[in-house]
């Protein structure tokens, strides 16, 4: 073995140690902070088309930053603060397509903002800080007394979601502003294959038939490189492609990529424990899966 090599080592190992007992530390203190909102989850909830809370939307009317942007919130006050989601599009997409999911997510006692990107070509780096301005728009917006969601998002509790070019873009996203809470990729398409750095809790949902963003070169190599220690975990949906989730016929496939969505967001948006048995499991629905981290 050379030098470089020995030396190199400790410090590796060093690191590491370091990286995880920050990790561990962080969650525990999210932990102990943990929302509870809604009634007992079950599977018959999660797979509902809508969860408790009835929900209202407002769009953006001025974006700064990003192309468009619509929220979608809870309407009861009686319940404090609810956690802040974006929701990105995939290539060429735009919000509307997932609307749906928005709604389903906001019903669970969520905020959630769905935006469209200065271009539908835009690369899922340009996406992530779009989906930046958009958090602190809408933030900042919830701070002013004429908004209808005035005082309703805790702006402490932020996560990133996407589909396709907007699930790379989601992990970019939390690449870069580890403070957020959670990621959700769904069947995420990006470059950059080495995530080892990321630090937010990561979900990602892949799809066994996607010819698309393909799990072999992306959603698993993008899996493969997290750290060890993050929790994290990814979902290969049986049967589904690429386009599961905006395709009108596919009810089945959206409920069940809305079910471990919203779950995970639960678990670590939230620190909602009551939502671990939903994301540490593998289902009928499911051609593979895999979780790491403590959770």
């Amino acid at each position: 073995m050379s030098i470089h090599s020995s030396a190199a080592a400790p410090r590796a190992a060093s690191f590491n140690a370091r990286w995880l007992g920050a990790a561990v530390l962080s969650l525990v203190a999210g932990l102990s902070q943990a929302q509870v909102h809604g009634p007992n989850p079950t599977v018959a909830s999660l797979e509902a088309a809508a969860g408790p809370y009835a929900v209202a939307n407002s769009a953006v009317s001025a974006p700064s930053g990003y192309g468009a942007g619509t929220v979608f919130y809870p309407t009861v006050r009686t319940e404090g603060q609810f956690g802040l989601v974006v929701l990105a599009p995939g290539f060429l997409a735009v919000q509307g397509y997932y609307k749906w999911l928005a709604e389903r997510v906001a019903s669970h006692g969520f905020v959630v903002v769905t935006v469209n990107f200065n271009s539908v070509f835009d690369q899922p780096d340009a996406r992530a800080t779009q989906m930046a301005k958009a958090l602190q728009q809408v933030v900042a917006l919830s701070k002013t007394s004429t908004s209808p969601y005035s005082g309703v998002i805790d702006t402490a509790r932020q996560a990133a979601m996407g589909h396709s070019m907007g699930g790379g873009g989601a992990l970019a996203a939390a690449r870069g502003n580890p403070a957020l809470k959670a990621t959700v990729a769904l069947a995420p398409w990006h470059g950059t294959k080495d995530w080892s750095m990321l630090q937010v809790p990561t979900l990602i949902v892949s799809d066994e038939k996607d010819f698309i963003a393909t799990n072999s070169e992306h959603s698993n190599p993008f899996y493969a490189s997290f750290n060890a220690a993050l929790p994290s975990a990814k979902i290969e949906l049986a049967g589904a492609d690429h386009l599961c989730g905006i395709q009108i016929s596919a009810e089945k496939c959206k409920t069940a990529l809305a079910k471990y969505s919203i779950a995970w967001l639960k678990r670590f948006v939230d620190g909602d424990a009551r939502y671990t048995p939903f994301v540490k499991n593998k289902t009928a629905e499911m051609s593979a899966f895999d979780t790491r981290g403590q959770y």
